[in-house]
């Protein structure tokens, strides 16, 4: 047994170690307009390794990133993007003296893509060799080196460490070629999109490390730069020459070719990985796309030929997609796009396809949810009215509320091991309008909670948005973590023209969800006077779907019986498997109603938890606005109320047993 093969792959920790480029790009919005001319950017994760180990632990892989980010605001979101994606971050460094690089980005027309490095001294080439732990490379199946890293003698000799580390260990060496003349110090700063300069300098370092590889991947002028040769047949034939590593060339829309042993004396007698017919919207990050793909069949030792198609599925849907890392595709989007394939050339225009990449690429997990919910505008005016109270108070109340949200959760948390051992505890959320909330908002956020706001116009029936037409655009001044909860009073029943209306507005929402990445909540209710039986939500919940809109979370009244649960799970499983799941509204219910439905309710894997709100502080509003509660008060009752709702939740589930809520929802 060859040291290669002394380390058993299956009993590693880590399937893939990406070395290298960790950035943020800043994408132009603007399409077909010159980078000069871009007005707006959306900030995203870049560089090549670390859109690679996105991508590859969106399908399945276990990554680390090995680099180094600046400690300051940019390095902060690269490595949380990072954490947020599965991949460990353990070994990204944060560098005190440089900062995170930057890139901007523009799509000009389907040939033309402007590029711009901001790397001058930036934190992931300040990689060293001290950075390398010999025993994280030894604990991985595969390295992946990127060719930019070789550019500079201190992240050059940082690879060459983690390189030597991986051959001693047994661990698999991938050469990323990913050249960038630029990069190398061989074109104007402002030309960072040139693609291909002929180096004698750079074709000899690339080869001076090829005999450590296993894997070498690039474009056909990457292999020209790596074999040192314009023909794509003399520079393989140095390759090969150099080491026996499998090499892949990519050929763009053609797809691919590898070679894992003599190069043959026609290039297309390699392993042919054909491409798939797609529209080119932006070739920016379809090669580390690409790359994610391959490694996914690669690391896992899958027939090569299949590790192909994979890599060149993974390249054609990003190369129809706006950004690198966020356009990754997930295993579940993958492999649906290998099984049923696409009628559209512009893949980011299949509804299907897009859907199943928003809802398969979640960053986090909400097992459970325990949501104080105080979004009420037209409610709380009326309080304020009915007291005497001026509406600017409003906002010192639910200042108020949203302290004893805190407090209230925190000491049902506290008291939740004693209770109940052992039992997964629901996250704090809640629901807070940007009306009277503007101030409250910002502490809320970036903290872990969940939170989510209101658009529509409180009442209105055909739905209506607070903002008017301009709900869209609304949505774009809003953290993306923030959900988007819109009401509408919906019966299956209702008159067609006004059904239809409701659906319409609900459909142009969902649109404007799905543009600027926010999470949507759809609460349903049945309006009043209108009678309703155990299919009644269902039903609603069907017209919504028929239309094509999916939310991510459902907020709805307390299903009245086991019947109407069956029907709702139905609709939903049928329509959206990957739907985040139900939360119950209070409906102003008392606390002994509360808890009867949260026991019918906690049976139920969709259902995820509650967003309660006047049953928690209506009492304590009417007391404060009247004078009757000062502030302290106000934050203790609600506290306390809240506290007792999180109990009541985590003792029914608690009634049913974890056995009973093992899903695929």
């Amino acid at each position: 047994m060859s040291v290669r093969d002394s380390a058993p792959p299956a009993a590693r920790a880590l399937d893939l170690v990406c070395v290298g480029r960790a950035a943020v790009d800043l994408y132009g919005e603007q399409l077909g307009a010159r980078l000069e001319d871009v007005q707006t950017f959306a900030k995203y994760l870049g560089g090549s390794p670390a859109n690679t180990a996105v991508g590859a632990s969106r399908l399945g892989l276990r990554c680390a990133m090995l680099s180094r980010v600046g400690d300051e605001h940019n390095g902060r979101f690269v490595r949380e993007t990072l954490a947020a994606e599965g991949v460990d971050v353990s070994q990204l460094k944060t560098d005190p003296s440089r900062l995170t690089a930057l890139v901007f980005l523009g799509l000009r027309d389907r040939d033309t893509f402007p590029l711009v490095f901001y790397r001058d001294n930036c934190a992931d080439m300040g990689l060293c060799e001290d950075d390398v732990d010999p025993a994280v490379i030894a604990g991985a199946r595969a390295l992946l080196i990127s060719g930019t890293h070789l550019s500079r003698p201190g992240t050059r000799a940082a690879c060459l460490a983690a390189m030597r580390a991986a051959r001693a260990a047994g661990t698999r060496v991938v050469l990323d070629i990913d050249y960038r003349p630029v990069l190398w110090g061989l074109t104007a700063p402002g030309l960072g999109e040139q693609r291909y300069i002929a180096s004698a300098h750079v074709s000899a370092q690339l080869q001076e490390i090829l005999p450590l590889c296993d894997l070498v991947v690039g474009t056909e002028e990457e292999v020209h730069i790596a074999g040192g040769s314009d023909d794509s047949a003399t520079a393989l034939r140095r390759i090969r020459a150099l080491t026996p590593a499998l090499i892949v060339m990519k050929r763009g829309p053609m797809g691919c070719v590898a070679y894992d042993g003599a190069i043959p004396a026609r290039l297309d007698d390699g392993v042919a990985g054909p491409g798939f017919p797609v529209e080119v919207f932006n070739v920016l990050g379809a090669g580390d796309a690409f790359m994610a793909g391959l490694l996914r069949g690669w690391v896992r030792d899958e027939p090569l030929p299949q590790a192909l198609r994979y890599a060149n599925a993974c390249g054609a849907i990003v190369v129809s997609r706006h950004g690198c890392a966020p356009a990754m595709p997930s295993w579940v989007e993958l492999s649906h796009f290998l099984a049923h394939g696409s009628r559209h050339q512009r893949l980011r225009e299949d509804a299907k396809l897009e859907q199943l990449h928003r809802a398969s690429t979640r960053h986090r997990q909400w097992p459970g949810l325990a949501v104080l919910a105080f979004d009420h505008r037209s409610q709380f005016e009326e309080i304020a009215a009915k007291h005497g109270a001026p509406r600017e108070r409003i906002p010192q109340f639910k200042a108020l509320v949203a302290r004893a949200a805190a407090q209230g959760h925190a000491a049902a948390r506290a008291a939740h091991p004693l209770r109940h051992p052992g039992q997964a505890f629901p996250e704090a959320g809640v629901i807070l309008d940007g009306r009277f909330g503007e101030q409250i908002l910002p502490p809320l956020t970036g903290v872990g909670l969940w939170v989510a706001r209101p658009v529509e116009l409180p009442g209105s029936r055909p739905l209506d948005f607070e903002d008017g037409c301009n709900v869209g655009l609304a949505l774009r001044t809003w953290p993306q973590e923030h959900v988007v909860k819109c009401l509408v009073y919906h019966h299956p029943d209702d008159e067609a023209g006004l059904a239809a209306q409701q659906v319409a507005s609900v459909g142009l929402l969902a649109q404007a969800c799905n543009a600027t990445g926010h999470e949507l909540l759809l609460e349903v209710i049945p309006p009043r006077g209108m009678a309703t039986d155990d299919e009644t939500l269902a039903r609603a919940l069907r017209q919504f779907y028929a239309a094509g809109i999916q939310p991510d979370w459902w907020k709805l009244p307390p299903p009245a019986s086991e019947a109407a649960w069956r029907h709702i799970e139905d609709v939903i499983a049928s329509n959206d498997p990957l739907c985040r799941g139900v939360l119950l509204l209070g409906m102003e219910a008392s606390e002994q109603a509360l808890r009867e439905g949260f026991r019918t309710a906690a049976a139920r894997p969709l259902c995820k938890g509650f967003a309660v709100g006047r049953s928690l502080f209506a009492e304590a509003a009417h007391g404060w606005f009247a004078g009757t509660l000062d502030d302290a008060a106000v934050i203790e009752q609600v506290a306390a109320s809240y506290r007792r709702l999180i109990e009541f939740w985590t003792e029914a589930r608690a009634e049913v047993g974890s056995a009973t809520l093992v899903t695929n929802f």
